[in-house]
């Protein structure tokens, strides 16, 4: 994954906020405007009716950066809108119920919250029609359904691959490294609600270090698995061999111990009788999976030694359409507008999976992303930013705002 927060992310309950996402542009007559810099966010009014909320981000500084609304203990992240790039002006729509809530910003998407400032919601809990909540269900129950199955289907494969590397039997390690982890690619944002979860199975080795977290997970152990050269470099353009060393045979198990029981973890908190998702997990994880297609996949970051970045691109893809899928007929419950915003986005993403499969597919495996060039990558970009648009708008198409 590229950069993520340690706090959590959407609340695990349902009766946390509702559906949340971006709209394409500030065409909202109640948008609230947020200024971001470097070291600033600012925001034009510090309360706001219960409902959908708009924020208007606007990205004056010199790097990307991320807007965050925190739950009263500063730490739950219940809405996020990430790669905010400079000059850019983004409309960010989240559903909040009455409360207190804080927004705050994060340049460059690392380090401490910036700006942080108390928001109030005021007012009575959103209305919510009976069909409406029938469908809002549906939606829950099957993508509930969906997180578990692939969870249980992660923490199979991730001890098979763990006894491999441990044993130094780095053949095979390497002929499962891509494979593992693509149901935990289908489900990431599940992962990030739990915590320091994501970043101990799924940190790069640049996030930890920027966080100050010790390396551990599928990229420490891929590091292992593909070990750099002298004068290679990490993702950061950094000497790859500055501060790290082949693990030892104890440093293997220890990594290998430590990821089965995150993953197991993981798997024991989505199948708790008193887990459940909300929309705005869902939503929010369809729009989050392809920010990491964008973020990471697409520049080659993710994988930066096994160069298998197209394998977890195609999950990613793949967790987004299931999570599209969940809210398809709510979306399409509110009219013309809403069926045929959700055939655009099923059109994109037909369009966007067959640009995909010309370098492989998740059965026969994928090409190596260093041999794509810089036209290939052109194309795949293209294809997400064109899935990426019409995707922004089904929370607000959704919330009917």
């Amino acid at each position: 994954m590229t950069r993520r927060a340690l706090a959590a992310s959407a609340a695990v309950t349902a009766l946390a906020l509702a559906l949340t996402g971006c709209v394409a542009k500030s065409d909202l007559a109640s948008a609230i405007a947020v200024d971001i810099t470097d070291d600033g966010c600012a925001v034009a009014t510090a309360a706001a009716p219960a409902g959908a909320v708009t924020f208007t981000l606007a990205n004056a500084g010199s790097d990307v950066n991320e807007f965050e609304i925190l739950a009263d203990d500063q730490l739950r992240i219940v809405g996020e809108k990430e790669n905010v790039t400079p000059g850019q002006t983004v409309d960010f729509t989240a559903q909040l119920e009455p409360g207190t809530y804080y927004t705050a910003c994060k340049f460059q998407q690392v380090g401490a919250p910036v700006g942080l400032a108390e928001f109030t919601v005021t007012g009575e809990a959103s209305a919510v029609s009976a069909d409406d909540q029938a469908l809002s269900d549906q939606a829950v129950t099957e993508y509930l359904a969906y997180v578990r199955s692939q969870s249980a289907e992660l923490l199979p494969i991730v001890e098979t691959f763990a006894a491999a590397y441990a044993a130094g039997d780095d053949e095979t390690a390497r002929s499962l490294f891509a494979a593992t982890r693509v149901p935990y690619e289908r489900i990431e944002p599940t992962a990030e609600a739990f915590g320091d979860l994501d970043p101990k199975i799924d940190f790069r080795e640049v996030d930890a270090v920027a966080d100050g977290l010790e390396w551990t997970g599928f990229h420490r152990i891929e590091k292992d698995l593909w070990p750099p050269a002298a004068g290679d470099l990490n993702s950061d353009g950094q000497d790859a061999l500055k501060d790290w060393a082949p693990s030892t045979p104890d440093e293997r198990q220890a990594y290998a111990d430590g990821l089965v029981a995150d993953v197991t973890e993981l798997h024991e908190l989505v199948t708790a009788t008193d887990f459940t998702v909300s929309l705005a997990d869902i939503s929010n994880g369809a729009i989050a999976l392809l920010d990491e297609v964008a973020a990471g996949k697409i520049t080659g970051e993710e994988d930066w030694w096994s160069g298998t970045d197209l394998s977890d691109f195609a999950a990613n893809v793949q967790g987004a359409g299931v999570a599209f899928g969940a809210v398809r007929a709510l979306a399409e419950s509110k009219g013309d507008e809403g069926t045929a915003l959700a055939t655009e986005i099923d059109e994109q993403f037909s369009s966007l999976e067959a640009a995909l499969a010309e370098y492989g597919s998740l059965e026969s495996g994928f090409v190596d992303y260093a041999t794509l060039t810089d036209a290939d990558k052109k194309t795949l970009s293209d294809e997400v930013n064109a899935l990426a648009e019409p995707l922004s708008q089904l929370t607000a198409t959704v919330l009917g705002v």
